[in-house]
């Protein structure tokens, strides 16, 4: 059985009243404030090692002293978090309160449920029209799934159903400690997803479009090339796969190399580095921006941050949904390096071990896949023709002033591997927020895609 770390404010069946309290609390961290469990550990090593779950949940408060227990009962079916008959109405205003003033708060998106899985909970989000053209959506390497929430929510309206979810070690959803965050483990965590749907229809052949965003389209491309008959089709947005490994710095390959430090000390280190002081500088939120030193090490420069832990100042203020303006992407970090303890280890591993450089043996086969269906589109025997991805090319979307993604590095490269006829490339005015400052402009692109690849004739123009 996997360990893993969880979200201390998780809205599981019973949890404290006080974890949802201590998100208001800047002056709560967890670097700064360890448990006792934490103090009493043999070694730094063992931090990724041993469960902590039993650290995260009764860690409700850092006095020392562990107030009464009250209950949340989450709605699977909806989203929404509601108290017990143990709190009383004015309790019950006040925790409703406290919970949509989060950063992330655990209903702000419909149709969420958690998923219990081997690896931990998976927090997940479907919503839309039942009948509707299916769409699954995969976040980048550090912002929650929320970053995709104006982008779900334009697909929605075109009708679309949509699926997104915290990928591990992100969000609500538990991070396990005991496996490299790999292809193989993101690839099973989006089978656990698909699975977990009530709804039939989302792991047949053509079952669903694939969208992926910065390390979501790292992820989307070896899913397509191992899973080809049930993706429909594949959209890349600011996409990671193709970043050339020169842009990552001396400084950043020793950081994240294995054996240049024990682990715990390594992941000390990182979240020390990130968390903001509690006093001083005024408890500011943290930025992504901060974030790509750790990701390329670089010089401080715009250019070459290549992850969307390193989008920019643009990014980092960027309002994750129209509904919640004053609620950034930076505030969401914030929260979530103060309050998920597994969040900094899957960091790590993610830059370590998940597809995010030069991964061209994927895209290549990829393109292969590709290739054949487009030679067998031209057969007159439709009953030769082969399901999933359809048009037989992926689409890129791309942001003209994006510092993460070298949109002319990626189309060049993009070129080698997929072929002149394996991608269509799109480019908007925007940066690497796009898919947050232009959710419905990317929406309108890619369901226009979508449209023209299944030979639909009313789609330019949308």
């Amino acid at each position: 059985m996997s360990k893993f770390f969880r979200s201390r404010h998780s809205p599981k069946p019973t949890l404290d009243h006080s974890a949802y309290s201590s998100l208001l609390d800047p002056g709560v961290s967890v670097a700064e404030q360890p448990s006792q469990q934490c103090r009493d550990r043999a070694s730094p090593t063992d931090y990724h090692s041993r469960s902590w779950l039993a650290v995260v949940e009764n860690r409700a408060s850092w006095t020392g002293e562990r107030p009464p227990t009250r209950k949340l009962v989450k709605d699977m079916n909806g989203s929404r978090p509601s108290s017990s008959l143990e709190l009383s109405d004015s309790d019950a205003e006040k925790e409703k309160g406290i919970i949509a003033a989060l950063p992330y708060p655990p209903n702000v998106l419909p149709g969420g449920r958690a998923v219990a899985t081997p690896y931990g909970t998976i927090q997940v989000f479907e919503w839309g029209p039942e009948h509707g053209e299916k769409v699954l959506l995969l976040h980048g390497i550090s912002t929650p799934c929320l970053a995709l929430g104006t982008l779900a929510e334009a697909l929605v309206a075109r009708g679309y159903r949509v699926m997104l979810f915290d990928l591990f070690g992100r969000g609500y959803s538990d991070a396990p400690a005991d496996v490299p965050y790999d292809a193989r483990l993101y690839t099973t965590q989006i089978l656990l997803v698909l699975a977990s749907s009530r709804l039939g229809g989302w792991t047949g052949d053509g079952a669903f479009h694939l969208v992926g965003y910065s390390l979501g389209g790292g992820l989307a491309v070896p899913f397509a090339r191992y899973f080809p008959r049930m993706v429909k089709s594949v959209v890349v947005i600011a996409g990671g796969g193709l970043i050339r490994p020169g842009h990552v710095s001396w400084r950043s390959r020793m950081l994240y190399s294995r054996g240049v430090l024990p682990e715990g000390m390594l992941q000390w280190l990182i979240r020390r580095r990130l968390t903001p002081p509690a006093g001083g500088s005024g408890g500011r939120p943290v930025t992504e921006t901060k974030m790509a030193t750790e990701v390329v090490g670089g010089n401080g420069g715009e250019r070459h941050k290549n992850s969307d832990a390193s989008g920019g100042h643009g990014f980092d203020n960027a309002v994750l949904l129209a509904s919640r303006p004053g609620h950034t992407v930076s505030a969401v970090m914030g929260w979530q390096l103060r309050h998920h303890e597994g969040f900094i280890p899957a960091f790590v591993s993610s830059i370590r071990y998940a597809p995010i450089y030069e991964q061209k043996e994927d895209w290549h086969a990829l393109g292969q896949l590709l290739a054949e269906r487009r030679e067998r589109a031209g057969w007159e025997d439709t009953a030769d023709e082969l399901p999933g991805l359809t048009g037989g090319k992926i689409l890129l979307v791309l942001g003209a002033s994006d510092p993460v993604i070298v949109k002319e590095e990626l189309i060049h490269d993009a070129t080698a591997v997929l072929g002149e006829d394996g991608f269509e490339a799109v480019l908007l005015d925007a940066g690497h927020e796009l898919v947050m400052s232009k959710g419905d402009e990317v929406a309108a692109v890619v369901s226009n895609f979508w449209r023209r690849s299944q030979g639909e004739t009313d789609a330019v123009g949308e």
